[in-house]
């Protein structure tokens, strides 16, 4: 992986593109410090794009990395609830509240 600094990178930004479309990576430094890496883009890779010019929808990309606990859907507590609706824990429930869905 090849680093050159912004103020070469400038000048020479088709040449760094021709190296990157045939294999390589190139990191851009600003002040001595890496900044970009130049990677080239790939057809079925992040950035790839359907004729219409939109992305597309890759289903099950995160399989395996999501979990859901058993009780994701299990009714709030209820000083809890009432916090989101502005309610101190140990305040009663208005009585135009009570026998609400939810």
């Amino acid at each position: 992986m090849d680093r050159v600094p912004l103020s070469e990178a400038n000048g020479h930004m088709a040449e760094l593109i021709d190296r990157v479309e045939n294999g390589e990576e190139i990191v851009i430094l600003r002040d001595g410090k890496p900044a970009v890496k130049l990677v080239a883009v790939t057809e079925d890779g992040p950035f790839a794009q359907t004729s219409s010019g939109k992305r597309p929808v890759r289903f099950g990309f995160a399989k395996g990395q999501i979990q859901i606990a058993d009780d994701f859907d299990a009714p709030l507590p209820d000083d809890l609830l009432k916090s989101f609706y502005g309610l101190a824990p140990d305040e009663e429930w208005p009585d135009s509240w009570k026998g609400m869905p939810g």
